[in-house]
Formats: C-alpha cells, structure tokens, sequence
C-alpha cells in the first residue's frame, strides 16, 4: 500500500498512528503542496487536493478517518476499531466530531500561529486567534468533561478516536492552543504521546 503524505499534516498523522499501531506497513510518498507538480499529481488522486490518499492495489481512497478504518478493517484482530456495533458508532462519533468541530477550530491556531509566518511570512492576527479561542472553549470543555469519567475516548483501551482527536492537537505547544485550563484533556494527551506509536511518528522541527 501507497500512502501520499506530508509528515507534518495532522491528518497524515492519523493514518501514521494507526498504521504503526496494526503494525501495517506503507510506501511513503512525500508531496510538497507547493510544488506544482507535485500538486498537480495530488489533484490527479484526490480531486480534492488534500492528503493524506491511500492507494491500494488500484483502490484510491482520501479522507484521513475513512483510511483509518480502511486499515483496521483489513486487520484481523485489531481492537483499535472495536467490532462491537455500539463502540463502533461511539468511535464514529468522535471522528466526526473532530473533523466536523475540533479539528477546524484548531486549525486556526496552527495557521495563525505556525504555519502563516512560514508560507506568507506574516504574523498571527489576534482578532482570527480570539475567535478562535471562542470557538474551541465548548468544545474543549466537552471533550474535558467526557473525560472526567474515563481513561481512553471509547472503551477501556486506545482507539481510532484517541489516535484521530490526539493527531489534532500535535501542535498544541507551538501553535499556543490554550489547553492549561483542561487538565483531564492534558493528561489524556500525554498517555497518548507515551504511547510507541506516537513517538515513532513525531516529527522533528
């Protein structure tokens, strides 16, 4: 199997998680979204010019979450994508929860904070960061709540959700996202980073 990447996209690290979690091994293509040629072949498999794209022996799919379960599913015996149906829908229900909210209200944080300087050599707006701030503050609370009661998202152990949600916040330190005030969610992300997986697929600044 293909995966075109990039190793500092958040959502390439989902799949990268989950893939040295199943022990699946991947034929790593790296794509520089400012190349135009390399753009134009990311276009060519994915028309909406996003990574990460598996492919699979002709099978193309996109979409981070969607390659995640992909991978489990061709995996006998995995439990990171319970088969239970109900911890299944569970697990469905925060990955899109964090592509649909999480995730976007993050983002803004990393391009204000990370990645503007770097591609546009401009400074993070404050009026975009505290909106921003507004935005994530329910969501953080809600994920901090949820984890008053438990260890891992789903379940009793790591799923593709943790892995999904914990991908989001890789840059949590240099894009200053305001996590302090959510100690159930800082000590839920450091069981996470502890985990092999993560230290395998950190990447280095």
């Amino acid at each position: 199997m293909r995966l075109y990447y990039h190793p500092r996209s958040s959502s390439v690290r989902r799949v990268l998680l989950t893939a040295r979690h199943l022990g699946t091994e991947l034929e790593l293509v790296d794509i520089d979204l400012l190349d135009p040629a390399d753009r134009q072949r990311l276009e060519e498999l994915n028309p909406n010019s996003k990574i990460p794209v598996l492919e699979d022996a002709g099978f193309v799919l996109w979409e981070s979450c969607a390659i995640m379960q992909y991978l489990a599913d061709r995996t006998p015996g995995q439990t990171l994508y319970p088969q239970n149906v109900r911890d299944r829908a569970d697990v469905n229900r925060w990955l899109f929860w964090t592509c649909q909210h999480f995730s976007p209200a993050l983002s803004v944080f990393t391009w204000e904070n990370v990645w503007k300087k770097l591609v546009m050599g401009a400074g993070a707006d404050p009026a975009e960061l505290a909106r921003a701030e507004r935005e994530l503050a329910p969501l953080a609370q809600l994920l901090e709540d949820h984890l008053s009661r438990r260890t891992w998202l789903v379940g009793h152990d790591v799923t593709l959700a943790d892995y999904a949600i914990a991908a989001s916040l890789m840059y949590v330190e240099r894009a200053h996202v305001p996590l302090a005030r959510y100690p159930r969610i800082v000590a839920w992300l450091g069981r996470v980073q502890a985990l092999e997986p993560w230290q395998e697929t950190d990447v280095a600044w």
